[in-house]
């Protein structure tokens, strides 16, 4: 299981702006998702009311969220399927587990999933004896590497071209020293080569689901590799491991929910693969697992119904605030410390594994809001950080120096006259320190600022002075 180092964001973000070869993957990268979003979301005309509607879906759902898992449930165990329930992670472990065990597995392959990277599935298993292969192209480099996924839909987004191939040299020491990477392709056939069999040789695919469908009993997976489809059709055993608030109530709301996730998440109309499971192989079938397991994991969610951060369970994981967030854009996915980043991570992270621990993420962000206005679901990410902001505060979790500042900065607030003379003095401080340069290079209790750039000094009268003036000439009320 991820050890969690999201109370450390400060020393993380640190060091992924020296990283070299981090801020080289993410100049590259940077852009070209949200290039492709905005033509996508240009091309559909419907698109925000399209928004709308998935709000409405998933605000309905979460409403009556027993009431769909349980008609989800029945609809699986009608198709033959078998449906667990799981409170937290250690029981989920336990139960996939217990399922390969029975299936007698040694090799499992899996599907990109983020909630088995909650969960610690791959750990746990290796840790009995069983080999867990994961099939997502990012997901095999990282697995290579000994590495946790820095991105929720391109896990191994911080690397580059560079790192996959001494990657590659140094864990499939079998095949020609010589062999020259010319292009992305080469990459991908020599991953291709040595996961084929892989998939044929596993006894149980594990994969998430992007949704459950009540009505049907199906579970859902996109993907643009193929990889799901081999990983939940050629074992003879397939878990969909999926946590409490990825059901929704009919095919036509999943359909609605697939028109906004891939036009978010990659500026695709659709993925390349969306694919439907419902239960296990029937008479005539010529393909599918012979069982058929939903795992469903609340793991500290049913905790967030009916609270103010009850919004973060409408997320369909597509990925667009990070994307956009100028945070992620400098530091990348790692420096959030645990399996979500960005502002959905600074969200949903505190809630999972508590402020105590994650406090600073809901403070790695400048608030622009470029992050609500591209979720697809229309979660109001800049306020939920603000109300864990206050959690922290109201439990004493922030800095002693932060709180007593603050409070300070509150006894001020409170007491007009002396607020309005104490920005006459700091303007005029300030101004004198700037002196003709206009500009200051160190300004004392600000040297975070001052560090990367120069603060401009303050320019004649204060804002009250000149509110004051314009009322006494009646420019204004």
């Amino acid at each position: 299981m991820q050890i969690a180092t999201s109370s450390e964001f400060k020393r993380n973000a640190h060091d992924a702006l020296a990283d070299v070869g981090l801020q080289k993957a993410l100049a590259r990268s940077g852009t070209s998702f949200i290039a492709r979003r905005a033509a996508a979301v240009a091309a559909l005309p419907e698109f925000e009311a399209l928004r709308e509607e998935a709000r409405a879906i998933k605000d309905h759902t979460l409403a009556h969220l027993d009431f769909y898992l349980e008609a989800y449930a029945a609809r699986v165990t009608a198709a033959g399927g078998t449906v667990h329930w799981c409170t937290d992670a250690a029981e989920a472990r336990a139960v996939v587990l217990a399922i390969c065990q029975e299936a007698g597995a040694r090799t499992v392959t899996k599907g990109k999933s983020m909630i088995s990277e909650e969960l610690g599935i791959n750990e746990h298993l290796e840790r009995h004896g069983i080999v867990p292969v994961e099939t997502d192209l990012g997901e095999y480099i990282l697995q290579v590497r000994h590495e946790t996924p820095s991105h929720i839909i391109a896990p191994a987004f911080h690397l580059n071209r560079e790192d996959w191939e001494a990657s590659f040299r140094a864990a499939h020491t079998d095949l020609p020293a010589d062999r020259v990477f010319h292009e992305r392709r080469d990459i991908l056939t020599e991953a291709r080569s040595r996961l084929r069999e892989k998939f044929l040789a596993a006894d149980v695919g594990i994969t998430g689901a992007n949704f459950l469908v009540a009505e049907t009993g199906s579970s859902v997976i996109v993907t643009n590799e193929g990889n799901g489809d081999l990983t939940q059709t050629l074992p003879k055993v397939h878990i969909a491991l999926a946590s409490i608030e990825k059901v929704v109530p009919t095919l036509e709301d999943c359909m609605s929910l697939l028109r906004v996730l891939a036009r978010s998440a990659t500026g695709q109309d659709f993925s390349v693969y969306t694919t439907f499971s419902t239960g296990a192989r029937r008479p005539g079938d010529l393909d599918g697992p012979e069982a058929y397991h939903v795992v469903i994991v609340d793991n500290g969610r049913s905790g967030m119904l009916g609270s103010e951060f009850q919004p973060m369970l409408r997320c369909i994981r597509c990925a667009a605030c990070m994307n956009h967030c100028p945070v992620y854009g400098a530091v990348g996915g790692h420096a959030y410390g645990w399996v979500y980043p960005g502002p959905m991570g600074s969200v949903l992270t505190p809630a999972l594994i508590g402020v105590d621990q994650a406090g600073l993420l809901p403070g790695a962000s400048t608030f622009c809001g470029k992050c609500e206005s591209v979720c697809p679901v229309k979660i109001p990410l800049p306020n939920l950080m603000r109300h864990w902001r206050e959690r922290e505060f109201e439990r004493h979790l922030t800095p002693v120096g932060q709180r007593s500042n603050l409070a300070l900065w509150a006894f001020v607030a409170k007491r007009p006259a002396l607020y309005r003379a104490l920005t006459r003095v700091a303007a005029f401080g300030l101004r004198s320190l700037a002196g003709r340069r206009g500009r200051l290079a160190h300004v004392p209790l600000a040297g975070g600022w001052t560090a990367g750039r120069d603060l401009p000094a303050p320019e004649g009268d204060t804002f009250f002075a000149r509110y004051a003036r314009a009322q006494r000439a009646g420019r204004v009320a």
